[in-house]
C-alpha cells in the first residue's frame, strides 16, 4: 500500500565537505553539519565560515536543504559570541539551525528570525505537551529523543500542530545516557559530551578491584555473555521505515558526523532506495538491507522503537537486527569490507581511480554508485600514474587507471571484502 506522508525526508550527516558531496550523490533530500563552534561533534572537521557558505551553496544548487547544529550547551563566553555565529549562519542562506539550549532558541529568533528552529534530540523531547511549548517559542521542528517508541510518536504527532515536524533517528550509533546527557566522559577524562568530545567510556571493559587487594581484578558481569555493561548496540531500521511514516516522523535522520565520506554515501545510498521503495508501497530488494552490513558497525537493534531494547531475543548474534539494545562480548566493530578507491571518472573504456587504501586485483572488489545496488568488479589490468602495470595498489591517493567496460558517474566507490 502506497504511503502518503509526502513530506517524508532523507536527513545525511556531513562532517566535512567530502562527506556533503557523498551525502548529495548518493540521494539525500538534506543535510546537517556544523560550523567550528557551537556543535556536538567536536571530533569532526567542520566547516569554517567560508566552507560553510559554498556548502550551503552546493546543497541548494543540488536542491538539499542544510541544517546547521548549534545544539551544545554553551558556556557564558561561548553564549556572547553566539550572535555573531548565528547571524553569519543566516547570511550563508541555511535552511534551519538545530538548537537544544532555550537561550541559544531565544538569540535565533532575536538575531536571525528567517531561520526555521529545529529542537534537538539532545533537548529531550519525549511528550507533546514540550513539543507545544517549544512550538510557541518558535520551533518548528522536534528531533526526538531516541528514547521515544511508535506509539509515543503517534500521541505526539495527534497532538502537535499540523505544520511541526517530527524528526528521528533511524540508523547509527545509540547512547547509554538519556538523549546523550551523560557526565562518564567527563568524570573520567575531562571531555565533555555535551560538548561534543565523548570518549565513549560506555564502550570500555571494566573490573572491580576490592580496596584491601590491590591490583586484584575481577571482572564485571552483566550476565554470562560479558562484561561490557554499557555498551550499547547500533541502530538500524532500514527494513521498519513503513512504521516510522505510519507514526507520523517526517524526517528520518542518519547519525554520523564524525564517520568517513564512505558511511555517509553507503547509508545515504541504502536508506534513498529503502524510502523509495516504502512510499510506492514496495519492500526494498535484497541488496539494500545487505547494504547496512557493508559498512563498519557495531551488531544492529531497532532502539526503543518496540518497547524497551531488553525485551524480546536480544540475541547475540552480531550479523542480526534485534530488539535487544546491549551488546556484552566486546565494544568492537563489524567490519567486513574496506572502502579502496574513489572513481573519478569513467572515460574511453577507461576507469580513472585515487586510491584510499591497500589492495590488489585478486582482491574481491565492488563498485557503489548512485541510486543502484553494486556492481562485481573483476578488472584484468590496473596501471599506476606512471603507467606502469601494476598488480597491487599501496600507497593511499594514488592515481590509477584500469581499463574496463563498466561506466560509472563520478564519486562512485571501490571498495573489498576483507
Amino acid at each position: 500500500m502506497e504511503n502518503k506522508n509526502l513530506r517524508a525526508e532523507l536527513l545525511a550527516p556531513a562532517g566535512d565537505e567530502e562527506c556533503l558531496l557523498s551525502a548529495l550523490d548518493y540521494g539525500a533530500d538534506a543535510v546537517y553539519l556544523a560550523g567550528k563552534t557551537f556543535g556536538m561533534r567536536a571530533g569532526a572537521k567542520n566547516f569554517n565560515t567560508e566552507e560553510l557558505f559554498r556548502a550551503v551553496r552546493t546543497a541548494h544548487e543540488r536542491g538539499v536543504k542544510v541544517y546547521i547544529t548549534c545544539n551544545t550547551v554553551p558556556t557564558n563566553e561561548e553564549a556572547d559570541r553566539f550572535p555573531e555565529f548565528i547571524r553569519a549562519v543566516d547570511e550563508s542562506g541555511a535552511d534551519a539551525v538545530i538548537a537544544a539550549d532555550i537561550g541559544m532558541i531565544s538569540m535565533i529568533k532575536e538575531n536571525a528570525p528567517r531561520l526555521a528552529i529545529h529542537a534537538s534530540t539532545q533537548t529531550g523531547v519525549v511528550n507533546y505537551r514540550t513539543a507545544l511549548e517549544l512550538y510557541k517559542m518558535g520551533v518548528s521542528r522536534v528531533v526526538l529523543a531516541r528514547e521515544v517508541d511508535l506509539e509515543n510518536i503517534r500521541t505526539i504527532r495527534k497532538n502537535i500542530p499540523e505544520d511541526m515536524d517530527i524528526e528521528a533517528f533511524v540508523h547509527g550509533a545509540m547512547c547509554v545516557s538519556f538523549s546523550g546527557r551523560c557526565l562518564i566522559s567527563e568524570y573520567l577524562t575531562g571531555r565533555n559530551a555535551n560538548r561534543g568530545e565523548c570518549a565513549q567510556p560506555c564502550r570500555w571493559g571494566y573490573y572491580l578491584m576490592e580496596e584491601k587487594r590491590p591490583n586484584e581484578f575481577y571482572k564485571v558481569f552483566e550476565d554470562e555473555k560479558g562484561t561490557f555493561i554499557l555498551n550499547a548496540r547500533d541502530m538500524c531500521m532500514i527494513e521498519h521505515l513503513d512504521d516510522l511514516l505510519e507514526a507520523g516522523v517526517t524526517s528520518l535522520k542518519i547519525e554520523g558526523r564524525a564517520k568517513s565520506a564512505y558511511y555517509t554515501a553507503l547509508t545515504t545510498n541504502a536508506y534513498r532506495a529503502a524510502l523509495d521503495c516504502c512510499l510506492r508501497g514496495e519492500k526494498p530488494p535484497a541488496w539494500v538491507l545487505e547494504e547496512v552490513n557493508k559498512i563498519s558497525h557495531r551488531p544492529y537493534c531497532t532502539g526503543f522503537f518496540y518497547g524497551h531494547p531488553n525485551e524480546g531475543s536480544g540475541s547475540q548474534n552480531p550479523g542480526e537486527i534485534t530488539n535487544g539494545g546491549q551488546y556484552f562480548t566486546d565494544s568492537g566493530y563489524i567490519r567486513d569490507y574496506d572502502f579502496v578507491a574513489t572513481v573519478d571518472k569513467c572515460e574511453n573504456g577507461i576507469m580513472y581511480l585515487t586510491q584510499r587504501n591497500y589492495f590488489t586485483l585478486s582482491d574481491e572488489l565492488e563498485i557503489l554508485a548512485p541510486n543502484r545496488g553494486p556492481i562485481g568488479f573483476a578488472p584484468e589490468k590496473m596501471f599506476n600514474a606512471d603507467m606502469e602495470e601494476i598488480d597491487v595498489a599501496r600507497h593511499a591517493m594514488s592515481k590509477l587507471t584500469i581499463p574496463t567496460d563498466i561506466e560509472v558517474p563520478p564519486h562512485s566507490l571501490m571498495r573489498k571484502k576483507l
